[in-house]
């Protein structure tokens, strides 16, 4: 008999995992293809092959569904910048595994496609930008303080780490992101030449005469 009442529980769990990971699905391609604010959670429900009671079941608006799609993203962001990757080497290492790892997140349509979303809707909704900044501020905080860590240390000269933060993912964005959001042709460069250039140009910049950083080679 537990048995059975377990199996019994299993079935409508499955079913509503099931539901669920269709919505967002579906709200992945129509959001998309239409824009947040041009998708109605009727079209929703007919998109992901649901009752429209099984939809406001699973999420009360579409903007609940918009941070079901933000926890996923986080998620991609967790796996891409794992804890500890800045004590994985000298600076130069640490860069150019952190410009891998941008550059890979940059080949994921998904991750993409819902970046181009929260660019053209912004406007109209701004809670999205919001929402969507407080997901991606920490990674580049991580880097903020990596780089002021490394000038307290004297190994770096970076007076602005928040500008020099995103002046370094800046210059990769401009490479491989923007291209992509704007339609334009991406330079045919090759990535390992991207990455090196971005960090020698970097570390051309801010990076203290190493007579200066005696003492501390194993960080720089």
């Amino acid at each position: 008999m537990k048995v059975r009442e377990g199996s019994n529980e299993a079935i409508p769990k499955a079913r509503r995992n099931g539901s669920r990971e269709a919505i967002v699905e579906a709200a992945e391609r129509l959001f998309l293809e239409h824009g947040f604010g041009s998708v109605s959670m009727d079209e929703l429900a007919e998109a992901a092959g649901v009752a429209r009671r099984t939809l406001y079941n699973q999420f009360a608006s579409k903007e609940e569904i918009f941070r079901e799609m933000l926890l996923r993203v986080s998620g991609q962001l967790e796996h891409a910048f794992p804890p500890g990757i800045e004590t994985q080497g000298d600076v130069a290492d640490v860069l150019r595994m952190i410009a891998r790892m941008i550059l890979e997140l940059h080949k994921r349509p998904e991750y993409l496609g819902f970046l181009r979303m929260v660019v053209a809707d912004t406007r109209r909704f701004p809670c999205i930008a919001e929402e969507f900044a407080a997901v991606m501020d920490p990674q580049t905080e991580r880097l903020v303080r990596y780089l002021a860590h490394l000038t307290a240390l004297g190994i770096l000269d970076c007076r602005n780490p928040v500008l020099a933060a995103h002046q370094f993912m800046g210059m990769l964005n401009e490479l491989s992101l923007w291209p992509w959001m704007t339609g334009r042709e991406a330079v045919s460069v090759p990535e390992e030449e991207i990455i090196e250039e971005t960090i020698r140009m970097f570390l051309q910049h801010y990076r203290r005469p190493r007579s200066r950083t005696l003492g501390h080679d194993s960080a720089a």
